[in-house]
């Protein structure tokens, strides 16, 4: 069996448990893209089995976050789960928010929370945070597509939409905007609206897919989600390809969708005309 579950992850429930109950439902092996933490709620793609392997392929795919910023103090953590560690009088406008979100649309250079799993020295942000350990983590380039302030949602709270690319910390735009309006700023909701292919249209609760007696009717197809162009292989073709011979097939250089007839395969890349499976889900 190979496919992806979107599964639309409640708020509260942690990504590892999401994974294990598609895990327990279809008795096979699981992985996930793009961990949501426990506070945040949304699209959370789930790999069957060999349909894990694509990943790799899908990290840069475009991704939609509705979020809510509060403003006026700021925690350690960078959103509201956290301890508070300042705290200002000075709220933004929407006026002032709309004025410096412009900023925040392009490549940009931002630094990850401490509670994140960033590495320092083989060790993982939120280790050593929690340790109490002092450390600073390095910016990092991130493509921000779109930034929209959706309105004011309470005394001190906006809610935002970001599009963005993968590798984005949409805690750390909370903090930034907050700066960048002289205030302070915590991420206090989030839900990933979209990620690729993968939306609410077609998600589904874990409620639904732990009660539905044919879940495979959830499945997405794999090659769905990859959008290379197509290589369809000859039986002869195949045979070789498994057999460890790659011949010249006159493809120029890339990345594609490989098929053996109407079976897909998986991911290959093409050099100097022949092709190799670097992502195998058949």
């Amino acid at each position: 069996m190979k496919g992806f579950i979107n599964l639309i992850k409640p708020q509260g429930m942690s990504s590892a448990y999401a994974v294990g109950a598609v895990k327990k439902k279809f008795n096979l092996p699981c992985g996930h893209m793009g961990t949501l933490d426990p506070m945040a709620s949304g699209v959370l793609p789930v790999g069957i089995a060999k349909t894990s392997r694509l990943f790799q392929y899908l990290l840069d795919k475009e991704k939609i976050y509705v979020a809510k910023f509060k403003f006026g103090f700021s925690t350690d953590t960078l959103d509201v789960t956290g301890q508070t560690v300042d705290t200002t009088t000075v709220i933004p406008t929407l006026q002032q928010i709309n004025s410096v979100l412009g900023n925040f649309v392009g490549e940009i250079d931002q630094v990850p929370p401490k509670y994140s799993a960033k590495c320092i020295d083989g060790k993982r942000g939120y280790q050593l945070a929690r340790k109490g350990v002092d450390f600073e983590l390095a910016p990092k380039k991130v493509t921000i597509l779109g930034a929209e302030c959706l309105g004011q949602t309470d005394e001190n709270e906006f809610e935002f939409k970001f599009t963005c690319k993968g590798g984005t910390y949409i805690r750390s735009l909370a903090r930034d905007i907050g700066f960048a309006c002289n205030s302070l700023g915590v991420m206090s909701s989030l839900d990933r609206r979209a990620c690729g292919i993968f939306d609410y249209s077609n998600g589904v609760s874990i409620e639904e897919l732990k009660s539905s007696d044919n879940p495979e009717k959830f499945l997405i197809a794999p090659d769905l989600a990859v959008n290379f162009e197509k290589v369809i292989l000859t039986e002869k073709q195949a045979t070789k390809i498994l057999n460890g011979v790659f011949e010249d097939y006159g493809i120029k250089d890339g990345t594609y969708r490989v098929y053996n007839q109407e079976d897909f395969w998986g991911v290959g890349e093409a050099e100097n005309g022949a092709i190799k499976i670097k992502a195998y889900v058949r």
